[in-house]
């Protein structure tokens, strides 16, 4: 397997994309965290983030709400140094209430592979527990 660096081959970036499943499947945000630039700019929802510790703090956050989170990406498009997805994701809240977040991703490279851009558009719905498809 070659290097997950732009410029990406089909192959890279459909990796690349599992490799980011993987990782946000595991819920740590120090992990996941690594995967973008010191610098890097995120728009999650209503959410602007700059910089990866503002990155790993709204993870943290998340994830500490987010019970039982489980993701799933699919690999939609990609250019030298861009990559989009499509992704769907389960958990519940404290008061365990379920919802499946969907939506897609434009993530933009630099030259070692660390994510510089991530720009998310994400719905929501309410599911019950026998819904749940991930």
């Amino acid at each position: 397997m070659k290097p997950l660096t732009p410029p990406f081959t089909d192959e890279t970036a459909r990796a690349k994309v599992q490799a980011a499943e993987d990782a946000w499947n595991t819920r740590d945000p120090d992990r996941v965290a690594l995967a973008y630039t010191e610098d890097s700019e995120w728009r999650n929802r209503d959410r602007f983030l700059k910089g990866r510790a503002e990155i790993r703090a709204f993870l943290a956050e998340k994830w500490a709400s987010e019970l039982d989170y489980k993701l799933k990406k699919e690999y939609w498009a990609h250019t030298d140094n861009r990559i989009a997805v499509r992704f769907e994701y389960e958990s519940r809240d404290a008061n365990g209430n379920w919802r499946r977040s969907y939506g897609n991703e434009m993530w933009e490279f630099n030259e070692d592979g660390l994510m510089r851009r991530r720009y998310a558009s994400i719905n929501d719905a309410p599911i019950k527990e026998n819904e749940r498809r991930l």
